[in-house]
């Protein structure tokens, strides 16, 4: 039995899929707000619940889910592997670049299973679209877009009126603070890949709400390694409708691109597919659901627990995947190394887009790096 104890609210979105799994227990949740974590454990029958989030790793759980506020993010993993646990941290997974070194450094020290919830890349959409990649149907990707504009600049401020920790973390700083919904659907589709180098622009601020630092919106350039580029488009105070789940993969021999807006579709060209039915110098497209073939099977039939998870069936995944990486001891995709760059895309972006969209190298997060290599460059 592996029991796991939840930190934060925003745990609740993992639940379903803990409580659909066989020998997986949630024993335990913590949370300063004593109404919260009542209500949390009252809603799912958790037997054991702290304040105090070092009182809860004192105690027989196995694993640790970290959804509290972002600035606390590093500091509750690096004490939950210290006290032996595994850890699966919501996005970012720290709010400073020592921060990342740090987790890094603590993940190697204590050998247990740390995973980034990053949940978009569980979609449907991304799956098929990862899928297709590998089978070889868009030829050698190139370019790539990611958007998620998702305006929380309501979430400034408490019921209670005192300022929340997105003041500060997420819409108290510049540049693209919150890329991984953007990124890591990208990245998956350029597997083996990784982020060299970015450059970030935005539009200051001041359009909209001013007293907030961040910008309405930023346009972050990420190069790979392998010449591939991808624009990350982020808005989180921005007035508008959510549109949240916006992609483009454009390959030598295919393009993808989601659908915008109420009524359109997830569509698709291929060069050399049966179904393209191309005519000499002329290029239709298809919707994306003509090749539901090649989705991974759990996606063609998924349990009554994926149907039933948030995220399009995202949320169980992701918690399955995260178990299975204790059971089997094998390294979970977003793994510690893809998490810190992720997340290092926004935090230099910071830096860039207060520099005039200067280019910033990426740090290549690996195993065992020298603390020489532990630095950003400008």
């Amino acid at each position: 039995m592996i029991k796991v104890g939840i930190v934060g609210g925003r745990a609740r979105s993992t639940m379903a899929g803990f409580q659909a799994l066989e020998n997986v227990e949630v024993a335990a949740v913590c949370d300063l707000n004593e109404e919260t974590m009542n209500k949390i454990g009252d809603q799912f029958n958790i037997p054991h619940r702290y304040r105090v989030f070092e009182d809860m790793l004192e105690s027989d759980i196995d694993a640790v889910v970290i959804a509290s506020p972002m600035q606390c993010h590093v500091p509750q993993a690096i004490a939950a592997l210290e006290a032996g646990k595994h850890v699966m941290s919501e996005v970012t997974a720290g709010v400073t670049m020592d921060e990342l070194w740090w987790l890094i450094e603590a993940k190697e020290k204590y050998g247990k299973t740390y995973m980034m919830a990053e949940n978009y890349i569980y979609s449907p959409q991304v799956q098929l679209v990862k899928a297709l990649r590998e089978a070889g149907e868009f030829g050698t990707p190139f370019y790539a877009e990611g958007e998620y504009l998702h305006d929380v600049s309501d979430m400034a401020v408490y019921d209670n009126g005192k300022l929340s920790w997105r003041s500060f973390w997420q819409l108290g700083k510049r540049g693209s603070f919150y890329p991984t919904h953007s990124l890591g659907p990208v990245m998956e589709w350029f597997s083996g890949d990784r982020v060299t180098e970015i450059s970030c622009f935005g539009t200051g601020g001041q359009f909209w709400t001013p007293e907030l630092r961040q910008d309405e919106l930023t346009v972050t350039m990420c190069r790979m390694e392998s010449g591939a580029l991808a624009k990350i488009t982020v808005a989180c105070k921005a007035p508008r409708p959510h549109n949240m789940h916006t992609y483009l993969l454009q390959g030598t021999k295919g393009c993808f691109e989601s659908s915008r807006g109420m009524d359109g579709k997830d569509k698709i060209w291929l060069e050399n597919h049966p179904l393209a039915d191309q005519k000499p110098g002329h290029r239709d497209w298809r919707p994306l659901e003509d090749f539901n073939d090649y989705l991974p099977e759990r996606y063609k039939n998924p349990s009554e627990a994926a149907k039933k998870a948030g995220h399009q069936g995202g949320d169980f995944y992701i918690v399955k995947d995260f178990i299975d990486a204790i059971t089997t001891g094998e390294e979970p995709s977003v793994n510690v190394y893809r998490a810190c760059e992720w997340t290092a895309v926004g935090l230099l972006s910071e830096l860039s887009v207060t520099n005039g969209g200067r280019a910033i190298e990426v740090p290549n997060f690996r195993k065992n790096m020298k603390n020489s290599e532990k630095l950003f460059k400008i």
